[in-house]
């Protein structure tokens, strides 16, 4: 154990902590649009960082280049499929969804947004999504969970389960305490460390190979620089794109943002720091291969090119990036699952009258709640590698809501029972996918996606047109500028 980078890592997660109280105590009197959505009042920069650092977990510093590292560029492809699908949700999607959610009852959640589209009453949309996000978060929660777990044992020589005991018990205790506020702003201090981190550490060790100081290695595995060895990865990677348009802890930013102008800004500041952080991740994989040639566990290449380039005070500030990526996901995804229960099950269903004391509360304890089993699934040594847990959570929220919320945006004719079947239909049929025909070697949101997208517009059409008020909601968000 490094005592230096001991030091470090209590130090960050002391701050971190420190910025769930201060939020804490400025929102005493605050309400459920505060603890869920920061009232409306995002800034440009929070606000982007905000969503990159909660989309780029640890799987960032982790996960993709342990992929790369292992099986050669090809896997670069998710960086590439990521890169065009992110851009093109800040274009696109976040413009109208920040408009039609304030249009739609001022909706504070993903669930609620698509009921309240359709001016419907029946809570069925709201519930069904609830427990698809109660499923998907605790899975995604976990492979933050896991890799805070190995950089603990890795760095610090700590036991890995308790590493991730203490790990789940810091990310609950901000995002308990916090909020959304106080998610986000962790958050924008965790993007920028991120950032840091994979600007420095690849840079300084390509410069050490190109000095002579380190000889390079020359082993690699076959097709490791060929980025178009298999067309299952190009299509695969691509299709990871389609996952940011029904990803309900990023795409909340957008309703979170305080104006159209400020979404702008914030605009070219999230894809641009994403442009970044997705270059720098492949290029430590590939930085890494040649440092360091074979390693025993390629999901460690970040932790040991640190170690092995800077004295433990500066390793363990870049290594802290690590655990900023972890919790900055964590944080947002059991804020998401917490509020699309309080908000879409708890009170329509069971405490209409719930006063906004009671329904902050019902968030915080299924915050505690999902984190518990969340901390039982990351701790069992059979339930997967980090790349392999995020990719599973990440493929059931893009077939499912991806479709749906799209076409919620652009297409007047979507009617309630198309939202809910095309929803249903993208789940059930990425889950399928993954449990049948994994071995095609297919992504298995492309054809959740597909399917998701064509049920709800065969329903939508069967099922008749939504009803005036309802064009009438989609005109008036169209034409809005708040």
């Amino acid at each position: 154990m490094n005592i230096a980078e001991l030091l470090v890592f209590i130090v960050y997660l002391v701050a971190m902590i420190g910025i769930g109280v201060h939020f804490f105590l400025r929102s005493k009197n605050g309400n459920e649009k505060d603890y869920f959505l920061g009232g409306r009042r995002m800034g440009a920069w929070v606000s982007a960082l905000s969503a990159g650092a909660s989309d780029m977990s640890a799987w960032v510093l982790m996960g993709l280049p342990a992929s790369i590292y292992a099986a050669g560029l090809g896997k670069a492809w998710i960086a590439i499929g990521l890169l065009i699908g992110y851009a093109l949700s800040w274009i696109f999607e976040a413009p109208r969804l920040r408009r039609f959610s304030i249009e739609a009852n001022d909706s504070i959640t993903i669930p609620q947004y698509l009921t309240n589209r359709f001016l419907s009453k029946s809570r069925a949309l709201q519930i069904i999504c609830a427990v698809i996000f109660m499923v998907a978060y605790t899975i995604y929660a976990a492979s933050s969970i896991k890799a805070c777990g190995t950089l603990f044992n890795t760095v610090l020589g700590m036991n890995a389960p308790v590493a991730m005991y203490l790990a789940a018990a810091i990310i609950v205790g901000y995002t308990f305490l916090g909020g959304f506020s106080g998610v986000c702003w962790t958050d924008f201090f965790q993007g920028m460390l991120m950032l840091a981190a994979l600007l420095i550490a690849p840079i300084f060790a390509l410069g050490m190979i190109r000095s002579g100081a380190v000889t390079a290695s020359t082993e690699f595995p076959e097709h490791f620089w060929s980025l178009t060895a298999d067309w299952r990865d190009i299509i695969s990677g691509l299709g990871w794109g389609l996952g940011y348009f029904g990803m309900p802890h990023i795409i909340i930013r957008f309703m979170s943002i305080r104006s159209d102008h400020e979404l702008k800004k914030s605009r070219v500041i999230g894809i641009s720091w994403t442009l970044i952080i997705l270059f720098m991740s492949v290029t430590a994989a590939c930085v890494g291969r040649m440092f360091l040639g074979e390693i025993a566990d390629s999901s460690t290449v970040f932790i040991q090119l640190t170690r092995r380039i800077f004295p433990p005070l500066i390793s363990g500030i870049l290594l802290s990036a690590i655990l900023a990526a972890a919790m900055s996901t964590a944080d947002s995804q059991l804020l998401a699952a917490s509020s699309a229960f309080a908000s879409d099950v708890y009170k329509p269903v069971f405490r209409k009258k719930a006063s906004n004391r009671e329904m902050l509360w019902a968030g915080r304890i299924v915050v505690f709640l999902i984190a518990v089993i969340a901390l039982i699934i990351a701790s069992n040594p059979n339930s997967g590698t980090i790349m392999g847990l995020v990719e599973n959570a990440w493929g059931v929220f893009g077939a499912a809501f991806g479709p749906a919320i799209l076409l919620s945006l652009f297409w007047r004719e979507l009617s309630f029972a198309g939202a809910a079947a095309g929803i249903v239909a993208g789940a059930a049929v990425d889950i399928l996918w993954l449990a049948v025909l994994s071995s095609t070697g297919i992504y298995e949101i492309i054809p959740g996606f597909i399917v998701g997208l064509i049920v709800a517009v065969l329903v939508s059409k069967l099922s008749g047109k939504p009803g005036k008020q309802v064009e009438a909601l989609f005109d008036r968000a169209v034409s809005s500028q708040k």
